[in-house]
């Protein structure tokens, strides 16, 4: 099995699909007002937008986008306009990531683990 996509709510496609390609992702299906689809610019997943009238609530949706360059793609993203609420930081699950927020407030983390991510030193021997 192999994660393909994410699809996460939106109270307003227009205001942002304009986000998520500032981001850096290909908007490859365009179904106004209820539905947006992009793929990631590296590997196959692909990452969407629902239309719905009343947002979770709460923590709500968490995303994740690993970056090779992640500190380089963070500056990009801030000449573009992008806001974090951090900025790339090394974290104590030895993964450096800077924090943000989409226009439907769901958290968007970019990220940078290399090896970490799938062997962590703590992860459980088989």
């Amino acid at each position: 099995m192999n994660l393909n996509q994410v699809t996460v709510p939106s109270s307003n496609l227009k205001k942002s699909i304009p986000f998520y390609k500032k981001l850096g992702l290909n908007l490859i299906v365009e179904d106004l007002p209820n539905y947006a689809r992009f793929e990631c610019p590296d590997g196959n997943s692909t990452f969407s937008l629902h239309h719905t009238d009343a947002l979770p609530k709460g923590e709500g949706i968490c995303v994740y986008f690993e970056c090779e360059n992640l500190d380089e793609y963070v500056e990009n993203l801030k000449l573009k306009g992008i806001q974090f609420e951090t900025e790339p930081t090394d974290e104590e699950w030895l993964w450096r990531e800077a924090r943000l927020k989409d226009i439907d407030r769901n958290q968007l983390i970019l990220f940078y683990a290399g090896k970490n991510r799938l062997n962590p030193p703590w992860r459980i021997k088989k």
